[in-house]
């Protein structure tokens, strides 16, 4: 998205076997490298959901997504969830 020498993003949710440029499922958050500071807006509610479902950032969204801090609520979920497991059995 953007225009000649103004890039824009948008962060998406796309099945691996689709295109690059091709249909996505989802649009969670975008990316506008343009201002100062960047801007990053990401549904992190979104971002989440699909993580624990299994879905795979790229390098890029993954270094956005922990700027972010939403690898580390993922990853503290996780250990949660890791946690209650052990003490139920």
């Amino acid at each position: 998205m953007g225009a000649k020498k103004r890039p824009f993003y948008r962060i998406v949710v796309a099945n691996s076997t689709e295109a690059r440029d091709g249909r996505f499922i989802e649009t969670i958050g975008h990316y506008d490298p343009c201002v100062d500071p960047p801007a990053v807006k990401v549904d992190a509610e979104k971002a989440l959901q699909w993580l624990a479902h299994g879905a795979q950032p790229t390098d890029i969204t993954r270094a956005l997504l922990q700027k972010q801090g939403i690898l580390d609520r993922l990853a503290a979920a996780k250990e949660a969830a890791r946690q209650a497991r052990k003490t139920t059995s």
